[in-house]
């Protein structure tokens, strides 16, 4: 017994799955077929070697089907039509030999994964038997007064399938449901139907017809399967050049958007590291000007070979992101191994020649570039490009030709004018001091406590400004809400609780309009996420929502249960910390709330000794 349990204990729950899952559909295939084969006529054996061959020859002319191009075979008919000619236990006699003959022949497939395959076959030929009987089917010749058992069969095959193969991909990786939906149900659903059609037709041929019958539906199935193959093809056509950029050859904008939002999804369920590079070409305007328009893109074409070639055989993928401006998708790669890559494609730009190259101040081919990572906090694909940005940014005021990383502190910093910037924004809020004078105290209040936590926590000046920035500004949507709901006493409506919720996304508008204040954003629109998930207007949770964003929603909270309005309960500093703590885990960050809590209890007792 130890000994088991430690296998259990050792194995991943994928392995014990695809283990069961073997185990049953092999017994499964023993019960079903009572070693039918010791009883088999001459003429029976016939017919297995013939639909045999049969479900050879459609698995190998299988297909692909748009849009993400999952194998598909017709062999499934064969199976289902010797289930309505001759009976379950029938066409389990033809799929085991047809498994073997498929393990010899692919032997370059894992064994184990061709025993999966016969079990999954097995259960789903033994469920559609039954169902087929069940709901009053007969074996033999087609009944087309009664079509419902065949309907039954065919669903019944259908949804043990996605079951088994739903199930692996619930064990095996994080995105079970997407997998299942994309893999099975909406791209399968138009071949099992036709996996019907065709099984139907197949027992009309040969019950009436025979060997010529078989022949006729094999020419069928091979010219759909052709047919389904040439529309995959002129799909992945079609597709290419809607995803390439004509002068460069690389993916182009569109398609990044799209492969970085795939990937931002991959990092965040599987946990892996995850960077984005942005690179520019150093003063192509001015090539642009001495050589011409033509000239100028041979060079684009340059390097969009040039980043073809290096990424070629890399977890990198290249894009054309706009003008002279390209991306590189890092999948896998931590900050400083893309950052080496990033500086590594520099150095060999450099080395090669090209016309005209005389003209930049470096005497040869260059690009300054900006190195951004994913981070777990990230809630918006933008975030990552406006990080990458600001790198590049810095790189071309260092004098070009080089690469910087975000979040390395080697002179950014030094830049921000924290000072012009919270005079910039009061003049905005000056604004609710006609519509709101509450809303102004509280946005001044929270600015405050902001500045004593940046420095409890220690921020490095870019953090300080916009963690401080970000309190400040935090409420300006508020702006966009009616003056009888933003200052009514009574209880709100729910179609008025949800104009309130909206001054989030009027926030982001506003200040998006701005560049300057565009990395505020995250404070202006998640400093109502809880913890817990359950807030809004995303439902991020926990580690989802950026840490300075937490904090901030622990001070908003707490300024607001604090302050004294007419008509509204008020709490006092020990009452608001009791419920700092007994929302501690739900609505607020433990660690950074208890962090608040000690620095309001020190400030209160220093004021008391005063």
């Amino acid at each position: 017994m130890n000994f088991i349990r430690n296998l259990i204990h050792k194995a991943d729950r994928s392995s014990l799955y695809v283990i069961l899952l073997s185990c049953t559909g092999i017994g499964v295939f023993l019960y079903m077929n009572k070693w039918s084969y010791l009883h088999l006529t001459t003429a029976d054996w016939v017919m297995v070697y013939t639909m045999l061959g049969a479900a050879l020859i459609l698995d190998y002319f299988t297909f692909q089907i748009p849009p993400k191009g999952n194998q598909q075979s017709m062999d499934s008919s064969v199976y289902l039509a010797c289930i309505f000619m001759f009976g379950g236990a029938f066409s389990l006699s033809v799929l085991l030999p047809v498994s073997i003959i498929l393990l010899i022949k692919e032997r370059k497939l894992t064994w184990w994964k061709h025993i999966v395959n016969f079990s999954i076959y097995s259960l789903m030929i033994t469920g559609a038997a039954a169902v087929f009987e069940w709901t009053g089917g007969q074996s033999g010749t087609l009944d087309g007064y009664n079509l419902i058992p065949y309907f039954a069969a065919l669903a019944a095959y259908f949804i043990i399938n996605t079951i088994t193969l739903g199930l692996f991909f619930h064990f095996s990786t994080k995105d079970a449901l997407q997998q299942m939906k994309r893999a099975f149900v909406t791209e399968s659903l138009l071949v099992y139907l036709c996996t019907l059609i065709l099984a139907l037709v197949l027992t009309i041929l040969v019950v009436h017809n025979g060997v010529l019958g078989l022949l006729l539906y094999l020419s069928l199935s091979i010219l759909l399967s052709h047919a389904f193959k040439q529309l995959f093809v002129m799909y992945q056509s079609i597709e290419e050049k809607a995803n390439t950029d004509q002068r460069t050859g690389l993916f182009n904008h569109s398609y990044f958007e799209s492969m970085l939002e795939n990937e931002l999804t991959t990092a965040r369920t599987q946990g892996t590291p995850l960077c984005l590079g942005l690179i520019d070409i150093d003063d192509f305007k001015k090539y642009n000007d001495r050589f011409g328009h033509l000239q100028g893109d041979s060079l684009l074409a340059l390097l969009g070979d040039f980043l073809m070639r290096k990424t070629e055989g890399t977890p990198v993928t290249a894009f054309r992101y706009g003008g002279e401006e390209f991306t590189l998708l890092m999948p896998g790669m931590e900050l400083d191994e893309s950052y080496r890559f990033m500086n590594k494609l520099r150095k060999q730009l450099n080395d090669t020649p090209f016309e005209g190259v005389e003209v930049f101040p470096h005497g040869c081919l260059s690009f300054s570039a900006g190195v951004a990572p994913y981070q777990v906090d990230m809630y918006n694909k933008s975030q990552l490009v406006d990080q990458a940005d600001k790198a590049l940014y810095y790189a071309k005021k260092q004098g070009k030709n080089n690469v910087h990383r975000h979040g390395s502190n080697d002179g950014m910093e030094h830049e921000i004018d924290l000072v012009q910037d919270v005079r910039d924004i009061e003049q905005q809020l000056n604004l609710f001091r006609y519509k709101d004078m509450d809303t102004f105290k509280h946005s001044k209040r929270v600015y405050k406590y902001a500045l004593d936590i940046s420095e409890l926590l220690a921020l490095d000046n870019a953090e300080k400004r916009r963690f401080v920035l970000g309190a400040l500004i935090h409420d300006i949507g508020k702006l966009e809400i009616p003056w009888s709901i933003l200052n009514k006493k009574d209880k709100l409506t729910a179609e008025e609780w949800e104009t309130i919720k909206g001054h989030v996304t009027w926030g982001k508008k506003m200040v998006i309009t701005n560049d300057r204040f565009a990395d505020l954003i995250p404070y202006i629109e998640l400093h109502h996420e809880r913890y817990d998930g359950k807030g809004y207007p995303y439902g991020l949770k926990g580690n989802e929502i950026p840490r300075l964003c937490r904090m901030l929603t622990v001070i908003d909270s707490f300024d607001a249960m604090t302050t004294e309005r007419p008509y509204q309960e008020t709490k006092n500093v020990e009452e608001a910390i009791r419920e700092l703590r007994v929302c501690s885990g739900s609505q607020f960050d433990p660690e950074l709330a208890e962090l608040f809590i000690q620095y309001i209890e020190k400030r209160t007792a220093q004021q008391q000794l005063q």
